[in-house]
């Protein structure tokens, strides 16, 4: 994978994200936004829960250690000490791809109880952007409520849905889309991503 763009913040510093990985189905959404992540020389810091673990061994042919490799910095989901903990570490926001609804639901009520979130309380403290893969369905009142509040806080709740406009070849173009749209959230736009114009240039008209 090789691409152009090298994202930096106002100053000249490089650009920073948190990443999380929780037990949802779905760890390929975390792996690819890692490579793609690596691949523009972004610096990133990964948490991945105990049943992300799991999760990634199972859907995937990667091992923790392949993931590990694909972050500038790794932390134990149990180090609650880490930089990532803290208000003054200086990041530009998290994303949590999968983010499970036991997650949400602890990010939601400020339980902190883990690394991850207490990374995702702190992303919401400093007003920092806190973007959400959230994988589940069908959806009950809890879950909705608790999306719904997040938003509130200044979350953006962006499940991983696929879509069809862009006539995907495969499997890796549907996760693909998802990342690139995950990572528009971070004014990250990387050329392979396939846009939107209108139904006539889609079509190849005017």
């Amino acid at each position: 994978m090789v691409l152009t763009p090298y994202f930096k913040r106002k100053g000249g510093f490089n650009m920073k994200l948190v990443i999380g990985m929780t037990g949802a189905t779905g760890a390929i959404f975390g792996i690819r936004l890692l490579e793609y992540l690596k691949a523009a020389e972004i610096e990133t810091h990964l948490v991945v829960s105990p049943w992300a673990n799991v999760t990634i061994t199972h859907e995937t042919d990667y091992t923790l250690k392949d993931v590990e490799k694909l972050a500038s910095y790794t932390y134990s989901h149990k180090d609650q000490a880490a930089a990532i903990s803290s208000g003054s570490f200086e990041t530009d926001g998290m994303i949590i791809a999968p983010c499970s609804m036991k997650s949400l639901a602890s990010i939601r009520t400020g339980m902190a109880d883990n690394l991850l979130t207490r990374a995702a309380d702190v992303i919401l403290k400093e007003r920092k952007k806190l973007v959400l893969l959230t994988r589940e369905t069908p959806l009950s009142q809890i879950h909705l409520e608790n999306m719904l509040a997040l938003t509130k806080m200044g979350s953006v709740i962006l499940p991983p849905m696929p879509a069809f406009y862009n006539k995907p070849a495969d499997m890796d173009e549907l996760i693909d889309h998802i990342v690139f749209r995950t990572l528009d959230q971070f004014g990250i736009r990387l050329p392979e991503a396939k846009r939107w114009y209108g139904i006539e240039k889609q079509k190849g008209g005017i």
